[in-house]
């Protein structure tokens, strides 16, 4: 029965927040199926990555420290934040080549995904492991649930959200802004386990993480208003072509592209969905180079037309 509790406890808040994080990327949803492959890499595949690098490192530490009240301090405070961030942010190396991932907003989705699957397995571990009373098990669940998890999330996202940003940047830009991201990632983690390591700093650590909360949220809203301001500049010049009419711009750009009788109801997912495809795509083609600029002037054309043909 413990184990199954500590399991619902590690499981049911975690895939509330990806649920969450996921749903509130209104006008260019991730595919589910991708979001999830990302939150299975954090809980699993990172997890295992984290494990053998922190054993490796900390046996090497060992050679030169044998005192173990530091070598656990080190452990806490350098290798696990280090660590830790690398192999979570592996798979958003990879992920970030996908075609589907666009921008910021995408980034933060992706990040976030890690970083929740990453918490989860991570909270259930110490759940079993340091849930020794019921008080104690419940004070672990809730520090972890609203804290530390979330810590893992924050610290991922935001290194997505810097590859999102530098996806479409010259290629210099792409190697500083990833290494810049890893850097805040780490320094967000290694914050977070250090002020939580000693009594005199914890309330400083919870204020630092509430905090970074809030930024990771005002964040994730800009850059979620920033794309609707994206799909109303884009398809402006597709009304002025007569390719979309101008009734539909606000619509398109706005939350009422959900609501029903601004057009056919039979087409007006299939509308929205190509249209705002066709802005991101011409906003991404104006930044691409080389092959890839070939793709993006296939996918506005391909799109351009279908918009056409679905609303003659």
């Amino acid at each position: 029965m413990f184990y199954i509790a500590s399991a619902l406890a590690a499981i049911i808040p975690m895939v509330t927040y990806l649920f969450v994080i996921w749903k509130f990327d209104r006008y260019d949803r991730e595919p589910f199926k991708l979001v999830l492959q990302n939150y299975l890499w954090g809980s699993v595949g990172a997890i295992i990555l984290a494990v053998l690098g922190s054993f490796v490192i900390s046996s090497i530490l060992s050679l030169f420290i044998s005192e173990e009240g530091k070598l656990n301090l080190l452990d806490s405070f350098i290798t696990a934040p280090v660590v830790e961030e690398i192999t979570k942010g592996l798979f958003l190396f990879i992920t970030v080549r996908h075609k589907k991932f666009d921008n910021v907003t995408d980034g933060i989705v992706y990040g976030g995904a890690i970083g929740l699957g990453f918490g989860m397995t991570e909270n259930f571990l110490y759940f079993i492991s340091f849930g020794t009373s019921i008080t104690n098990w419940i004070t672990i669940v809730f520090v972890r649930t609203i804290f530390s998890a979330v810590m893992h999330c924050v610290a991922t996202a935001t290194l997505g959200a810097i590859l999102g940003y530098a996806k479409f940047k010259g290629m210099s830009n792409r190697l500083i802004f990833p290494t810049a991201g890893l850097s805040i990632a780490i320094l967000i983690h290694f914050s977070w386990n250090y002020s939580v390591s000693f009594q005199s700093t914890a309330l400083l650590g919870f204020l630092f993480m509430a905090l970074t909360i809030v930024i990771f949220i005002t964040i994730y809203s800009a850059a979620v208003i920033g794309e609707g301001k994206i799909i109303f500049n884009e398809l402006l010049s597709e009304v002025e072509a007569g390719t979309i009419p101008s009734s539909h711009l606000y619509h398109l750009s706005s939350a009422s592209r959900n609501s029903k009788g601004w057009i056919d109801e039979k087409i007006r997912k299939a509308y929205v969905r190509a249209s705002t495809t066709l802005a991101f795509r011409k906003n991404q083609l104006k930044n691409s180079q080389g092959a890839s600029r070939k793709f993006y002037e296939d996918e506005v054309n391909n799109y351009r037309e279908f918009i056409k043909n679905l609303i003659a």
